[in-house]
């Protein structure tokens, strides 16, 4: 915040010029590309830890299908077709694995 007070105060000194502009465009650019960055480690932690969590729950409940375990590593198209697979046994009352 003190960055942009500093800014706009110098607006008037530079008359407003291309520089001056450039100058704040450039700091959002560059603040908006970190916190992106940022945002992405997170997300990408917070599914690892996710993962684990649904690995470690498998395994408690003793379900031994591979597809499912590597389920994050399948294609859109394969991942549906468990989906619907899953549906499937869920309708039809089945719980093995």
């Amino acid at each position: 915040m003190a960055l942009l007070a500093i800014w706009a105060a110098t607006g008037p000194l530079l008359g407003f010029s291309d520089t001056w502009q450039l100058i704040i465009n450039t700091g959002t650019t560059m603040i908006t590309f970190l916190m992106v960055f940022i945002i992405q480690n997170t997300q990408t932690r917070d599914a690892a830890a996710v993962q684990v969590k649904l690995d470690a729950i498998m395994l408690e409940l003793q379900i031994s299908n591979a597809k499912l375990y590597d389920a994050e590593h399948e294609g859109e198209e394969q991942l549906e077709k468990q989906r619907q697979h899953l549906r499937d046994e869920a309708k039809n009352g089945s719980n093995h694995s």
